[in-house]
C-alpha cells in the first residue's frame, strides 16, 4: 500500500502537467456556466414533460 501511495504522488509530481492557475480559473468558470445551462435544459425538459403527464390525467379524467 505505502510503494502504490508512493509511486502515485511521484507520477503526480513528475509526470502529470498542471494547468497554471489563470487557465484553472478560465476552465473552472467554462465547467460551471455549463453546468448552469444543463441544469436548466433539464429543468426544462422535466418541465414539459411534467405538463404533458398533467394533461393526459386531465384527458382522462374527463
Amino acid at each position: 500500500m505505502t510503494n502504490y501511495i508512493t509511486e502515485s504522488y511521484k507520477e503526480l509530481k513528475n509526470h502529470v502537467t498542471w494547468p497554471t492557475w489563470a487557465e484553472a480559473q478560465k476552465l473552472t468558470v467554462i465547467v460551471a456556466v455549463f453546468s448552469v445551462l444543463l441544469a436548466l435544459a433539464v429543468w426544462g425538459i422535466d418541465t414539459v414533460f411534467h405538463w404533458m403527464v398533467d394533461q393526459y390525467f386531465i384527458w382522462i379524467k374527463s
